[in-house]
């Protein structure tokens, strides 16, 4: 009976002393590491500096030395290729199927420090940007990249390509009559056509019959 009565008195001494002992929670983190909706971005590290992925391991085994459009070809119905790109490869939170060369490749950023990737895109012949219809890039992404390109060439990062002006010095002679000196001007009208000519009879009678019902009602009103 003593034996029982001083185990319960420990029990209840040792469950005083549990509940006043702090119980310390680990907060729970704002944004999981990884998740079904929220899965890990792979290509959040090349969104700074995306010319880092054009030097990667992973670009080099899917493209190779090769233009990132190289090897693509758009799906088509029949034999003939459509004469235009479609306008975007992407609307909303949809893909179409078999996108273009940029929008297939989510670590492809468009902008104009990532040169590398602009010099895909023009010749290096001519130093004009491809058509579309040979890169194969959709009208949003062909945008984005003559506005990239207009911008690296204005911060001095690309050639701009000026064309050749075959310069004739017939052009700036002033030996031509357009840079001489004036005539006086003409006592008459400078052309014979300016001065009053007086019409034939004939044509007068002609004109005075056919409008002279109207003529007529004209002196009456008056």
């Amino acid at each position: 009976m003593a034996a029982s009565f001083g185990r319960l008195i420990v029990a209840g001494v040792r469950g005083g002393v549990r509940s006043q002992t702090p119980v310390f929670r680990v907060p729970a983190l704002a944004r999981p590491l990884t998740s079904e909706t929220d899965p890990f971005d792979s290509a959040a590290r090349y969104r700074d500096q995306p010319w880092e992925y054009l030097t990667s391991e992973e670009y080099l085994a899917r493209y190779g030395n090769k233009p990132v459009w190289a090897n693509y070809r758009r799906n088509h119905k029949g034999p003939i290729p459509p004469q235009k790109t479609r306008k975007t490869c992407i609307r909303g939170e949809k893909v179409c199927g078999n996108p273009c060369p940029i929008c297939r490749d989510q670590k492809l950023f468009v902008i104009y420090r990532n040169v590398n990737l602009l010099q895909q895109f023009i010749s290096s012949h001519t130093g004009i940007v491809f058509d579309p219809t040979k890169t194969g890039v959709c009208m949003k992404q062909q945008k984005l990249l003559e506005k990239a390109i207009a911008e690296a060439q204005d911060h001095g990062l690309l050639p701009v390509s000026t064309p050749h002006v075959d310069l004739f010095q017939e052009d700036f002679t002033n030996t031509h009559g357009a840079v001489s000196h004036t005539p006086p001007a003409p006592a008459g009208p400078w052309y014979p056509w300016y001065e009053w000519q007086q019409p034939p009879e004939n044509e007068v009678k002609r004109l005075r019959k056919l409008y002279r019902p109207y003529l007529k009602e004209l002196i009456g009103g008056n």
